[in-house]
């Protein structure tokens, strides 16, 4: 059965919700290989520490190709959700040789398409996957009495200055602020970290689960 992306008039995906979480897990921590018996896997690693984001990638790869199938094959420390078929590679042309961050990463017009209609979802499949929110904690003594406060940020941390950068597009077009963190000769770092776009992030993205 062919994908959107294959008919004669290409459409989006029937999902785009989905296809814009599914496209973020992937720049963060997916990749495409070919398959001995022809057509092509997608692979997904998430972190045995998330089981909800492990069922949350199934989901999305079955919303996106519901004729398909995803397993779930056990590494040392992470799942990597795998699916097969003839179509992953046009449902994301962001595949090729090498590293991502050794090569260009830009979304095709259908698809940023897609993350404008649905941003959140895109944001929310790249936190999931390359992204964490932490709550820290400082201590200040008011009155003589030490009190303990507490704030949550977001980071989102990657090696392609390409998926940076579509990251943070997505987070302007939504109102969320954002800055540049520490940064080392191998990944970039963005934080979320003022109250009402933390307040944001909460309500769309959340923590994984």
């Amino acid at each position: 059965m062919p994908c959107r992306r294959c008919r004669s008039t290409p459409g989006l995906p029937d999902d785009v919700a989905a296809y814009a979480y599914l496209l973020g897990l992937y720049l963060g921590d997916g990749c495409i290989s070919d398959h001995p018996r022809g057509g092509h896997c997608l692979r997904i690693a998430c972190a045995d520490a998330w089981p909800g984001l492990i069922e949350a990638c199934r989901a999305a790869i079955l919303a996106v190709r519901p004729e398909g199938s995803a397993c779930t094959l056990q590494r040392q420390g992470y799942v990597m959700v795998t699916s097969c078929g003839r179509h992953w590679k046009c449902l994301l042309p962001q595949h090729g040789p090498g590293k991502k961050h050794e090569r260009t990463i830009a979304l095709e017009p259908w698809q940023q398409e897609v993350v404008d209609i649905h941003p959140w979802s895109f944001i929310r499949g790249l936190i999931h996957s390359d992204g964490s929110r932490i709550v820290n904690w400082t201590e200040k003594v008011i009155g003589g009495r030490t009190k303990r406060y507490e704030y949550t940020r977001y980071f989102f941390t990657n090696s392609s200055a390409d998926i940076i950068g579509l990251f943070t597009d997505a987070l302007d077009r939504v109102g969320v602020d954002w800055k540049a963190a520490n940064q080392s000769r191998t990944a970039q770092n963005i934080s979320v970290a003022r109250k009402a776009s933390v307040a944001l992030m909460d309500l769309h993205v959340g923590p994984k689960s």
